[in-house]
């Protein structure tokens, strides 16, 4: 991806693995079990850029666009 491109929290999570589907990664996001770097993100469409960091279920994933 090109410099200042951003991808949407869901897609993170969906291309990362983190979620096996979009939808779930909705379900997981709205839940509040997702957070950006450090803080609980609840909007999927939250636009993420390269070095914020994901954190799941344990597993810390830093963007890399």
């Amino acid at each position: 991806m090109k410099e200042g491109q951003k991808i949407k929290l869901d897609q993170f999570l969906k291309h990362s693995g983190l979620a096996a589907t979009g939808g779930q990664a909705k379900i997981f996001i709205q839940s509040g079990y997702v957070a950006v770097n450090g803080e609980i993100e609840t909007r999927r469409g939250r636009k993420l850029v390269a070095g914020d960091r994901v954190t799941f279920d344990g597993q810390t994933v830093e963007v890399v666009l």
